[in-house]
């Protein structure tokens, strides 16, 4: 009698992927397809970042074009305006992304029982940020590495040694971000902490926008020259000054200065990337359980509550808010302007450059002769972006699914919401931003004639605040967060500050030739036509499929 067949061999066993590549692939999986099923079709999912960004990639590119006009500039000339302008968008694209990406709620749900460390699931979202940080700065830079070739000063060791300082450029950028939430977390308690992240990402996004505008202007300044004196001390303090340095001290002329501007860089860049991933990588762990924690309610603490109840049921809110719906949304909006982190983290940042240009302009135009009248124009037209850019931000939130109930409601369409919320970013947001650029222009010079070239661009603003709810779109608090959406949002505010430039020059050509009040005439014609077509067309919108 045989016995019993022997069992075959197992094969041979595939090692399982490292913990770090596979939260890696779950981060990279999470930018490309978006944290929401809803409407995804598997098949036309985006496969890599390249065809995620397909068109915000080659807009970066186009705009990589200018650079152009740099041709035959030496080195560090061509180098400081392709790394101040990548500063800005890499600093804008991180710090509107980064409170997204690092803490998420519902990721910490899942992850934190895991046995993942801290610095594993730090590196793995770093490891994404900077991946499509390359890709937006290697769009961007594109021109620039042939134009580089040709400068008088340099030769085809140019776009290796531009490249290695991009890198640097993007870990630079990548870990400040990192870093400074990471302090946020060691240095102070819970209760504190939503308000220092929010004010920590406002400041990294002027930085950004700042060092943007300002380090190209130091070509005027210094020339073709590059001269580190004592009382030109202060230009190492400045990020893309270092990595312009790096590629002048190694592909142009390798200057003293040069040289001097490269050791800042590494050295700067080096400190930030051992402090915020490797010496303060564990408090990361303990940020993402403190962001979780259920903090119980003060009786106390109503009062903010009832102050906004307060101030709906008085005029002139009351008159404006009297249809029900609407008044709801306004509070809504209200409350999480004020109290959601994640709210906070998205708009108010996002917000910050839109605030710091027209200062920026105010502060370079100030004291020339007529010069400052562009300042002020420019700075009317671009509160327009206040409302429009803001309602865009709020449309997204982790807790999006709450807002199916709006469907549920007895409504027609998205169009009560939508205004609702409008008329909350134009009272917490737009009016208080007006105040005061209007104090800063007055006390810049008390002229009547300057204030009253603001009027084009407050003309226009409430067509701007209509313009996101168009199609049934900006349902406030409706789509859910995506790491994608954030890449392009540089991009997108470099589009929408198109129409304030050219309301802004036309008043200047209009005022110069002493048709400024001509030329509000026909605007507010104009403004109150089309204000009129956008809101018979909002009364017509209806809600948009699911899918």
């Amino acid at each position: 009698m045989n016995g019993p067949e022997p069992t075959p061999p197992l094969p041979p066993r595939a090692f399982a992927p490292s913990t770090e590549k596979s939260l890696r692939q779950l981060f990279l999986t999470l930018f490309l397809r978006g944290r929401s099923s809803r409407g995804l079709q598997k098949e036309k999912a985006p496969k890599s970042v390249g065809r995620k960004l397909a068109m915000t990639l080659l807009f970066y590119a186009l705009f990589g074009f200018f650079s152009i006009y740099l041709l035959r500039q030496p080195v560090f000339a061509l180098s400081i305006y392709l790394h101040a302008m990548t500063f800005v968008f890499l600093g804008m694209f991180v710090a509107s992304s980064a409170g997204e990406v690092l803490f998420n709620k519902e990721e910490a749900d899942i992850l934190l029982h895991r046995p993942i460390t801290a610095k594993a699931l730090l590196w793995a979202k770093i490891r994404v940020l900077v991946e499509v940080s390359l890709w937006l700065a290697g769009a961007f830079n594109l021109t620039g590495f042939f134009i580089g070739v040709a400068a008088p000063d340099s030769g085809w060791s140019f776009p290796i040694v531009h490249a290695i300082s991009t890198v640097m450029q993007a870990l630079f950028c990548t870990g400040s971000v990192v870093l400074i939430y990471q302090l946020c977390l060691r240095w102070f308690g819970r209760e504190r902490l939503d308000g220092l992240m929010t004010a920590a990402q406002m400041l990294i996004s002027i930085a950004a926008v700042a060092g943007g505008q300002i380090v190209p202007r130091l070509l005027g300044k210094f020339g073709t020259n590059l001269h580190l004196q004592v009382h030109s001390w202060w230009i190492s303090l400045l990020p893309p000054a270092w990595f312009a340095g790096f590629d002048d001290a190694l592909s142009g002329r390798g200057s003293g200065g040069s040289w001097v501007l490269a050791a800042c860089g590494i050295i700067a860049t080096t400190i930030v990337l051992w402090l915020a991933f490797g010496k303060l990588a564990e408090d990361y762990g303990a940020g993402l359980q403190n962001l979780n924690e259920t903090v119980s309610n003060r009786p106390a603490k109503r009062v903010g509550r009832r102050w906004i109840d307060i101030l709906v049921n008085v005029p002139p809110l009351r008159w404006w808010l009297r249809d029900s719906i609407s008044r709801a949304a306004f509070l809504l909006t209200a409350a999480y302007l004020v109290r959601d982190r994640d709210v906070k983290l998205r708009v108010y940042p996002g917000l910050a450059p839109v605030l710091v240009m027209p200062i920026i302009f105010l502060m370079q135009q100030n004291g020339r002769h007529g010069g400052n009248d562009f300042g002020v124009a420019f700075a009317g037209g671009y509160l327009g972006l206040i409302p429009l850019m803001g309602l865009n931000l709020l449309q997204y939130s982790q807790q999006w699914q709450a807002a199916d109930i709006f469907r549920a409601a007895p409504m027609i369409g998205p169009t009560p919401l939508f205004h609702g919320a409008r008329r909350a970013v134009l009272c917490f947001l737009t009016l208080p931003l007006l105040l005061l650029l209007v104090l800063i222009v007055w006390l810049m010079d008390p002229q009547t004639s300057q204030l009253l070239l603001l009027l084009p661009g407050l003309l226009a603003l409430p067509v701007y605040a209509l313009v996101p709810g168009i199609g049934g779109h900006a349902v406030p608090l409706s789509l859910p967060t995506e790491e994608g959406k954030a890449a392009g949002r540089g991009l997108r505010m470099i589009g929408y500050m198109i129409m304030p430039v050219v309301i802004s020059g036309l008043a200047i050509a209009a005022n110069a030739a002493h048709y400024l009040g001509t030329f509000l005439l026909i605007e507010t014609f104009l403004v109150s036509v089309t204000y009129v077509i956008i809101r018979l067309s909002l009364n017509k919108v209806r809600w948009p499929s699911m899918e």
